[in-house]
């Protein structure tokens, strides 16, 4: 299956994507429904593990949505996992400097553009699983922008070869810049920031995505010329709606 956040990219279009904190595949398999062009498990701080992001993966895979994870760290084994799990995209918080995106980039790809260990037990019932070029070509890599180390390093981080796009983490970043830890701010000096990182990675040929909490805010990022907004979380999201029944039904 072809990752379709590239093939959306190359024909100009932004990516809405969807968040699973929820660990499990009947709740991924309802989000992949919804709409999203890409789904991403977070085995970061939600409460997926690998096991329930196989299975989320395997509650998507007939809806043509595109899988990736946000992992929890930037260390090799479990990004090779993922990928072998079938991931086709790799979110990886708190990376602040070159040599931490090139160590992503190397994590995530086969010899000779990386040292990813051989071994897709899932990913390869998808596809030719000895094909390693195609495989490279097809994840993609995402580091993300979450400190003011990683905004002082941008320029270096984007220009490594291998990087597809980076990820904003709105509140780590607004912790480090000395800001509470908030989500769709609107505040002059932080979107100047915001546009800032867009405006250098675009420079190098390299997406941004960011993460918010409504789909009007997400609207007002892609009309700032981001190419990727996630819309909260599928846990967010359910008890959003469910709040505001709750609450028409009391009057």
């Amino acid at each position: 299956m072809a990752n379709g956040v590239k093939a959306a990219w190359a024909a100009g279009k932004p990516v809405v994507n969807g968040w699973l904190a929820i660990p499990n595949g009947f709740s991924a398999e309802v989000m992949a429904q919804a709409g999203f062009d890409s789904l991403t498990v977070d085995i970061q701080h939600g409460v997926q593990d690998y096991m329930s992001m196989v299975a989320c993966f395997q509650g998507m895979q007939p809806h043509g949505v595109t899988p990736m994870v946000r992992v929890p760290w930037n260390e090799p084994g479990i990004i090779g996992k993922v990928l072998d799990g079938g991931a086709k995209g790799v979110i990886c918080p708190m990376v602040n400097t070159e040599k931490e995106a090139r160590d992503l980039v190397s994590f995530c790809r086969y010899p000779p553009k990386g040292a990813r260990s051989f071994g897709p037990i899932r990913s390869g019932i998808y596809g030719a699983a000895a094909d390693t070029a195609a495989a490279n070509d097809d994840v993609l890599v995402i580091p993300m922008i979450e400190t003011k180390t990683a905004l002082d390093n941008l320029e270096a981080i984007v220009s490594v070869p291998g990087v597809d796009a980076i990820y904003i983490g709105p509140s780590d970043l607004s912790l480090s810049l000395g800001m509470a830890p908030l989500q769709d701010r609107r505040e002059p000096e932080f979107l100047k920031v915001l546009d800032q990182i867009r405006t250098t990675a675009q420079k190098h040929g390299v997406k941004v995505g960011i993460h918010t909490m409504t789909g009007q805010y997400t609207k007002e990022m892609f009309e700032r010329g981001f190419n990727l907004a996630t819309i909260m979380n599928d846990s967010g999201l359910m008890l959003t709606a469910a709040r505001a029944q709750v609450g028409i039904a009391r009057g």
